[in-house]
């Protein structure tokens, strides 16, 4: 999804605003065991959907927390515009981070972001900070909670004569 990028002034406009919510997205089991294999964590509650729903509460497999962690870059690509004349982002971290409901397999879920705080600084980064809440269709319970720092590099703007 292409969206269009927005101006430093315009993301100042939003601070304290719920400023996206993306697309539904099915976490599927191929999805969880492909996790699995990247990290190493093979845990029977993802893994054995079989043995999850004889030996669980959940019914059957749930996702691991890191990996709708992880989802949260690939839903704000499809939601947030970049930063006009941002040349490159990183995550900077997560504060108050809660794991508060499973995600089941074959579950749908979106991402609400609220932009909760912004700095600029004279090097040309960006820190914008994230209320972002990942929620869970047809659930009362979000499957996380987090308040999310990133920055973005926006080459410094040139004093001309």
């Amino acid at each position: 999804m292409s969206l269009k990028s927005i101006t430093l002034d315009e993301l100042q406009a939003n601070l304290g605003k719920e400023v996206g919510v993306s697309p539904w997205r099915t976490v599927t089991q191929l999805m969880i065991d492909q996790f699995a294999d990247a990290t190493d964590d093979h845990q029977f509650i993802h893994c054995d959907p079989d043995r999850a729903a004889a030996e669980t509460p959940f019914g059957g497999t749930i996702a691991h927390g890191f990996l709708t962690l992880s989802l949260l870059s690939a839903m704000t690509f499809d939601t947030l515009p970049s930063l006009e004349g941002g040349s490159m982002g990183i995550n900077q971290g997560f504060e108050e981070l809660k794991f508060v409901a499973p995600v089941k397999t074959g579950s749908r879920i979106r991402t609400r972001f609220v932009l909760s705080g912004l700095k600029i600084r004279p090097s040309g980064w960006v820190q914008a900070t994230h209320d972002v809440t990942i929620e869970i269709e047809d659930q009362k319970k979000p499957a996380l909670t987090a308040r999310w720092l990133t920055m973005t590099f926006v080459e410094p703007k040139r004093e001309t004569a």
